[in-house]
């Protein structure tokens, strides 16, 4: 194994267990240097070849949180340390969701090489989101490649991993119609909305954050010319910042609870590790509404708004999940598109799964140039110490040269010479391919060894 990624997402567990998995942006560099030091630890006993720090990135949103990590060793070392790096990757992530490692492995997907390539390119190309085709999650696997980077976990391995993961993304957006069959969670959002009250433009719309998602289901809505919109934001600058781009009022908040009131429909995503918007509050604002509807979406993943408001009367309550049942589109042009799609994967994965099988040949050639540099540096050695006793110059030259050839012959030789006559053949040939290249048609090849049944003659 060289590449392995832990996660789970949409389809593997539900919205309140992947909030115990979830990270704000600002908490990516802090686990990423943790994860690190965790799963570092067991090269240091993996031996003298096992010197390459692990690989870590970590991606985390709505839908998923995973982890991708490489040995970062290459060899018999990688292979011996490649379990110990799935056991502690394992230990960790469970640590942080506050669940049992058995637990968790009932809930994510453990894949390695071409599988795990497969999977991030699928990510990244919109195939594996709630919404196919959908564009933020290519944004948000660069933000976690630029944290891991920033953080020092990302090595050459996941970097080749995310750096053609995004070339095939691109391929994949400009050559298929992936994107023009997706219905984004903005959209499903105001659908969902437009059912519940006649006419939008006539309510009045409170979005709780300002983030990327916030911003994009505001234009959604925006679209509609409802009567009013608020923006509520913990830090009151960017919420004014987004409300005027909305022609919006900004509000703080800590004033959310006396206002929610007035709203027929609230949209919150934030990165709040704790609800922020509680049953009691809800209830106060049903009562001062006389018991008239409010519609409210909760994208936020640990909810912001808490699970039992969605019990209450006259409270409609939809989550990330609730929503996924109206972002799945159908039909032959879909399909086609798809097949188009994972065709363009397949064939970047089977070039990072070859450029894989590549390095598994490093410590081999590190090996062979340390031994070349130690014959030359004996041989120039030796050579000064000649001409320094006045040898002449051409014989110096001439028994370095020979000095070189024979070291780098013997071992050649040595196992020609050792090889019994059934693999006699083969070790020749591999002697011809490697010393003779393009003079192999004109080298003699030894005679396969006859046995006695033969024919003499």
């Amino acid at each position: 194994m060289t590449v392995l990624t832990l996660g789970l997402n949409h389809h593997t567990a539900a919205v309140d267990l992947r909030g115990r998995f979830a990270f704000a942006v600002d908490q990516l560099a802090p686990a990423l240097r943790q994860l690190h030091e965790r799963l570092a630890a067991p090269h240091h006993h993996a031996g003298a070849q096992a010197q390459a720090q692990p690989e870590v990135a970590l991606l985390s949103t709505c839908n998923r949180t995973e982890l991708y990590c490489a040995p970062g060793a290459w060899g018999t070392s990688a292979v011996a340390s490649a379990g110990a790096l799935r056991h502690a990757a394992i230990e960790w992530l469970a640590q942080i969701g506050q669940v049992g490692s058995e637990e968790l492995l009932r809930h994510t997907y453990l894949l390695e090489d071409g599988q795990a390539a497969r999977h991030a390119f699928r990510v990244a190309s919109g195939l594996d989101s709630m919404v196919l085709g959908e564009p933020q999650i290519l944004g948000q696997m660069k933000q976690a490649v630029r944290e891991a980077d920033t953080a020092g976990t990302l090595g050459t391995t996941l970097h080749q991993l995310f750096q053609r993961g995004f070339a095939v993304a691109k391929e994949v957006r400009t050559s298929t119609e992936i994107g023009a069959h997706s219905i984004s969670m903005a959209a499903a959002a105001v659908r969902l909305a437009s059912e519940l009250f006649e006419d939008l433009g006539r309510t009045r719309v409170l979005f709780v954050g300002a983030g990327e998602m916030i911003e994009l289901t505001a234009t959604h809505f925006a679209a509609r010319n409802p009567r009013a919109m608020a923006v509520a934001n913990r830090t009151l600058e960017r919420g004014e910042k987004l409300a005027t781009h909305l022609g919006a009022q900004a509000i703080r908040l800590a004033d959310l609870p006396q206002r929610l009131h007035e709203f027929d429909i609230v949209v919150s995503c934030t990165a709040s590790t704790l609800p922020i918007i509680g049953l009691g509050a809800v209830e106060r604002a049903l009562k001062a509404r006389k018991r008239r509807p409010m519609f409210m979406v909760d994208l936020a993943v640990p909810r912001d708004i808490e699970p039992e408001v969605g019990r209450l009367g006259d409270i409609y309550l939809y989550t990330v999940d609730d929503l996924s049942a109206l972002v799945q589109t159908a039909g032959e042009k879909r399909q086609a598109a798809v097949a188009q799609a994972e065709a363009i994967i397949e064939t970047g994965v089977q070039g990072f799964v070859s450029w894989l099988d590549q390095r598994t040949t490093v410590p081999l050639i590190q090996a062979l140039h340390t031994q070349a540099d130690a014959w030359r540096s004996a041989e120039i050695a030796r050579a000064r110490k000649l001409l320094a006793k006045g040898e002449d110059v051409e014989a110096v030259l001439e028994a370095l040269s020979r000095g070189l050839t024979q070291k780098m012959l013997h071992g050649a030789l040595a196992e020609l010479h050792s090889a019994d006559s059934r693999h006699r053949p083969q070790v020749a040939a591999s002697l011809s391919r490697l010393f003779l290249r393009g003079d192999l048609a004109a080298t003699p090849q030894p005679r396969p060894p006859r046995h006695d049944s033969e024919d003499p003659a």
